[in-house]
């Protein structure tokens, strides 16, 4: 891919995990990334996976408003487009904590993130994507497993995931005057620090501690690029990417 072709994503979370996973991918496939999250050392990590990339870090809290804003900016600055959002940035919040006992500020820490912070970027891109010329561009949202069904002790998590599913739908619509193709990646159980508990045992349902199967997280990122580099005529709306044994259709 030549310069002048060369496609354009913005990538949160991207320090560590899925996020991490899918920079990479974009970057060997020839993408300039711009990497966003908290922690700029791990941003560096991620940039230097792949030396021969084009990558930008740029240390990004996507709860902070000032925050999102100097992100997009410094993608103007340095690039001039957005071709991609993988607006990927979250957080599990308190495991095992009962509902009646979730302290306000744990569950604001959660909605703040996954969904404040998946607001705020998606809407920076799409302004962006709608002022730029050629018009148009791409945001794939990280919806999880749990925008459909939930584990136990998950409340803030789940919720945000399902109004993750909500804020996708209504950018999908409201995108298609402008050439905005707007998907959304369920994932469940790829192998990431996040997820490295599940293997040795998960809270189930029934109330057991269950091991669970995952997988690896390079499969993830291959399904993220793969929609990303459909044209804009074509989307996948919702797509759900999981360990094919995990206990999640059915009765597990």
């Amino acid at each position: 891919m030549d310069a002048k072709n060369t496609r354009i994503a913005v990538v949160t979370g991207a320090g560590s995990g899925v996020g991490r996973a899918v920079a990479g991918e974009l970057l060997r496939a020839g993408w300039s990334v711009a990497l966003a999250g908290r922690r700029a050392e791990a941003l560096e990590e991620t940039a230097a996976l792949t030396p021969r990339g084009t990558g930008l870090t740029v240390r990004t809290d996507v709860s902070r408003p000032q925050d999102v804003t100097a992100l997009f900016a410094a993608v103007r600055e340095r690039f001039g487009r957005l071709d991609l959002l993988f607006n990927n940035a979250g957080t599990f919040g308190p495991g095992g904590v009962p509902f009646e006992d979730l302290p306000y500020e744990a569950w604001r820490h959660v909605v703040d993130t996954n969904l404040n912070g998946a607001f705020l970027c998606a809407q920076a891109a799409y302004r962006q994507m709608k002022e730029q010329r050629p018009q148009g561009g791409r945001i794939i949202n990280n919806g999880s497993v749990s925008a459909h069904t939930p584990r136990p002790l998950s409340a803030p998590y789940t919720a945000t995931k399902h109004a993750l599913t909500g804020l996708t739908k209504s950018l999908s619509l409201d995108g298609r005057a402008y050439g905005i193709a707007v998907g959304q990646i369920d994932i469940g159980n790829a192998a990431t620090e996040m997820t490295a508990r599940m293997q040795t045992g998960a809270l189930q349902a029934n109330g057991e501690i269950a091991p669970e199967p995952v997988m690896d997280v390079a499969d993830v990122a291959r399904t993220v690029r793969h929609m990303a580099e459909l044209p804009l005529e074509a989307n996948v709306q919702f797509a759900t990417v999981l360990a094919t044994a995990m206990p999640y259709v059915g009765r597990g």
